[in-house]
């Protein structure tokens, strides 16, 4: 019995049907690509000159009624109109011809015939605007813009619709009949509750032209056969245009319909590999096809990194807001003042004369401070060793329990005796101690607040919030005596000066990419900019001029320090327990002095005692240009994904490659021509039957190749493997040994390539196709792993996913030692070792501090980047170096 095949849509189809599109069609979607490529900048703005505007309309700018249609808001919108409307346009154009699909679909046209002028007001764009523009501005008094194709969409579906009708009444649903001519307008009822910003009106004015061209009400708008045909001749289009279809040429379907199915049916008595399909297995075997994958796996870089450029425009970010209500920023009325300066200038004094004691000195002072005020305190001892250095020390802590609350929810308020640079704290800690003295006087809150002052910014905060949650490990780290309830927020102060300040910087940065709620965030810039006139920055840009090149400059800065997933504050150990935190730090010189400070951090605490639950109106994942504007998650995205998809698209092509047969085998393939009048070899054919067409095929494009996965296998998961060693020995070495440890790693790395690929070759001599699946693996991998990385930590994806672009294009070069040696020194620029070295030289400090850093991330903060660096990205470089030495060997075997 034949093979029985299932219809289905294959790139063969698809290929053909793209190469057959007719020539309206194809300039149709040219313009709608080109016009949104001119959009992009800002010089000219093109939807303000050709989109639908009901006020607008007038005999000077008629044009609009033509050029909406060809206008599109963005990329998505234009490319899924464009999908949506190529088959419909090419099927009117291919029933309808070239220079009629030209009149209806672009504007008023004339022709002269025999002296006479024939006018043809256009329909399928101008009839619908003006119906759109009498509706919506007569009768509803308004003047909503519409642009995009979905109009001539709608029209035409109404069009096939109608023809449908005619043929196939109705469809079943159950038991009831719909009618077939109702299709389109269900379609717009389902566009217009589920996808925003559509335009109701416009698509019904649309389907209401459609149904009366297709009732053929309105075929009379047609310019007449007789006048084509004459400018046809005149002007010689078929001869003169490719993919034009003339009046006589024209048939119905002769470009829109595609074949049901196009696999072949194998006779029974053909031997063939089963479930086999030649279409799909020969069309990367041709020459334009082979080039497709590569081509689309630049755009996709390109298009990510345009993306991400694109992201600072006022387009594609939007305003800060407030979305949880209950927080009401800058709503109350502060009292800290007066008074409260002189105490602050006491503890000031006080916290100065204890600059030089010894910890358990400055908490036996603190801790009397705060029993003065009428809080419980307490203390914590705590001790990390991390690169051979041992961190210890003691914090305290007291809380005020709420006369209002049931001790089931508490805001933290840490000022760390010495901040992230080692200086003293002066001015926080004595802030803080105002401030537990001052809000002790108020009856007004319903959650505890917790006044903690840590012995130092990194290992202190950890070891608290640790053991808070109960994670912490003992007997390194204490419990802790005294708890009150869940954490709903934190406010961190850095204040080391002692003189008047100009602005507030917010630092934000969590451990391994994670960001506190935006609420947050944005609370404290209402609060402080809105209610107190100060300025705030982030990212330290100091001075923030809101153009282009600030805010991408403050983007790129807040996403390198979330790709490097340090804690950039003692509030980043809060956050991966999902309380939101950040830190406050005074800069400048100004007029601002500690009373403004406190009355934000006073007004901040007010506005989180309303809450009633946990922020989670606002985004968690966001990236910052300024402090009023940011960009979410569903934005930017598609940048990380598209340039993670770049690898995946040649891992595909490459596991395709490897089954095809080697340049030497299709040249022993070849028909041998005859000699001395006699036939030496035949290519032994295939009769191939589909839809009663017969073919015969080269059985040689039918042939598929046996991978042999254990060597490609083999060399991915050792590689990966030897990721696990830099990973241990950097984690675990001392600081005195980590700067001439990471000398020898870097000369080990630079021969590792060589290494690798001369014993790989001397033990089993890899094929060219194993080396194709190496590489296909090796992408398949890293495409995956970024992929999934994007959606937890979008800087660090995107950041290695550039780094590593250079291994998607490289290609076994064995044969050419000069070459492959020096593309194999170029690939060593993009190491992961060779990238650390350039960042420590770019902000000046030493290879070993950075790696000393990375160390105590790993050891305190748990920290993840290193993973992603030694066991996902340098395996892959690994990889890349043994492919670009490798000598493709004989398979040994026959296929």
């Amino acid at each position: 019995m034949p093979v029985i095949t299932l219809p289905q849509f294959g790139a063969t189809r698809l290929r053909s049907y793209i190469l057959r599109l007719p020539l309206f069609t194809r300039c149709i979607i040219g313009i709608m690509v080109l016009l949104w490529i001119v959009g992009i900048q800002k010089v000219w703005d093109v939807q303000k000159w050709g989109a639908l505007y009901p006020d607008e309309i007038g005999l000077s700018s008629m044009y609009r009624t033509n050029t909406f249609p060809l206008i599109h808001a963005g990329f998505i919108h234009m490319i899924m109109n464009v999908i949506a409307v190529t088959p419909l346009i090419e099927r009117f154009e291919a029933e309808h011809g070239t220079l009629t699909s030209l009149a209806l679909f672009m504007g008023q046209l004339s022709w002269r015939c025999e002296g006479l002028l024939l006018m043809v007001i256009i329909a399928l764009s101008t009839i619908p605007a003006l119906m759109y523009t009498f509706i919506e501005r007569g009768i509803f008094h308004l003047n909503t813009g519409v642009l995009g194709a979905s109009i001539w969409v709608f029209t035409l579906l109404a069009v096939e619709a109608v023809k449908t009708y005619k043929t196939n009444p109705n469809f079943t649903v159950g038991t009831v009949q719909i009618p077939t001519w109702t299709s389109p307008l269900i379609l717009v009822l389902f566009i217009s509750f589920l996808v925003p910003n559509t335009s109701f009106l416009g698509h019904v004015c649309g389907l209401a032209f459609g149904y009366g061209w297709g009732l053929g009400y309105l075929k009379f708008l047609a310019p007449p056969e007789k006048i084509l045909r004459w400018i046809e001749g005149k002007m010689n289009l078929l001869g003169r245009l490719p993919h034009y279809v003339s009046v006589d040429q024209k048939t119905y379907g002769r470009y829109g319909v595609l074949p049901t199915s196009n696999n072949p049916i194998i006779p029974a008595d053909t031997n063939i590999a089963l479930g086999f399909a030649p279409t799909q297995g020969t069309l990367l075997r041709h020459a334009p096809i082979r080039k497709l994958p590569p081509i689309l796996s630049f755009l996709c870089i390109v298009i990510g990194v345009a993306w991400l450029l694109l992201l600072p425009l006022d387009d594609y970010s939007r305003k800060t807001y407030v979305s949880e209500n209950a927080l009401l920023p800058g709503q109350v009325h502060t009292y800290f003042a007066g008074s409260d300066q002189n105490v602050f200038r006491g503890y000031k004094r006080e916290v100065d004369m204890l600059g030089n004691s010894s910890n358990v000195e400055v908490n036996d002072k603190l801790e009397g401070f705060f029993k003065a005020s009428g809080l419980k305190v307490a203390r914590q001892n705590y001790e990390y060793r991390s690169a051979g250095e041992v961190y210890k020390g003691q914090n305290v802590y007291a809380i005020l329990h709420a006369p209002r609350g049931d001790a089931t929810e508490a805001i933290v308020l840490v000022g760390a005796w010495r901040n992230m640079e080692g200086v003293l704290n002066r001015s926080g800690v004595a802030l803080v101690l105002t401030l537990a003295r001052y809000f002790h006087r108020w009856s007004l809150w319903s959650k505890d607040i917790i006044f903690l002052v840590t012995a130092d910014s990194k290992a202190g905060p950890q070891a608290w919030v640790d053991a808070y949650h109960d994670t912490h490990q003992s007997p390194a780290v204490d419990s802790l005596p005294v708890k009150s309830g869940a954490l709903q927020g934190a406010v961190v102060i850095d204040y080391p000066f002692d003189h008047r300040f100009e602005s507030l910087h917010i630092v934000y940065d969590g451990i391994n990419g994670q960001l506190p709620n935006l609420d947050l965030f944005n609370t404290v810039v209402s609060i402080a900019s809105g209610q107190m006139g100060i300025g705030v920055s982030l990212q330290r840009m100091w001075q923030h001029s809101d153009s282009y090149q600030d805010r991408l400059k403050t983007m790129l800065r807040g996403m390198i320090n979330q790709g490097l997933g340090h804690a950039s504050g003692p509030h980043s150990s809060f956050i991966p327990y999902h309380v939101d935190a950040i830190t406050l730090q005074p800069f400048g010189n100004g007029w601002q002095d500690e009373m403004a400070m406190g009355r934000v951090i006073e007004s901040t605490f007010r506005s989180l005692n309303n809450l009633l639950e946990h922020l989670h109106q606002s985004f968690f994942f966001y990236l910052l240009m300024q402090a009023n504007r940011f960009v979410s998650i569903g934005t930017y995205l598609p940048s990380a994904m598209l340039v993670a998809t770049n690898f995946t698209i040649m891992a595909i092509f490459l596991w395709i490659k490897s089954g095809w047969p080697t340049a030497e085998e299709e040249a022993k393939a070849k028909v041998l021509s005859t000699e001395g009048g006699e036939e030496k070899e035949k290519e032994p054919l295939l009769l191939v039957e589909n839809n009663g067409a017969k073919a015969l095929v080269p059985l040689k494009d039918l042939e598929v190749r046996e991978r042999k996965l254990f060597l490609p296998l083999a060399i991915v998961a050792g590689c990966h493997f030897l990721g696990l060693l830099p990973l241990y020995i950097f984690n675990h070495t001392s600081q005195a040994l980590l700067p001439p440890t990471f000398l020898l790693f870097t000369t080990l790395q630079l021969l590792l390539p060589f290494l690798l690929s001369s014993l790989i070759h001397s033990h089993h001599p890899p094929s060219l196709p194993q080396l194709h699946l190496t590489q296909s693996v090796s992408l398949l991998l890293l495409g995956m792993y970024l992929s999934t990385l994007a959606t937890l930590n979008f800087s660090l994806s995107l950041l290695i996913g550039l780094f590593s672009v250079p291994l998607t294009y490289i290609r076994p070069l064995g044969h050419w030692p000069y070459i492959s040696t020096l593309l194999s020194l170029l690939l060593q620029t993009v190491a992961p070792s060779t990238v650390l070295l350039a960042g420590a030289r770019w902000w000046g400090v030493g290879v070993g501090e950075v790696l000393k850093e990375a160390a105590f991330g790993w050891d305190v903060w748990g920290m993840s980047t290193q993973v992603v660096v030694w066991c996902v990205w340098w395996p892959a470089w690994v990889v890349g170096g043994v492919l670009v030495l490798g000598r493709p060997g004989v398979e040994g075997e026959k296929r």
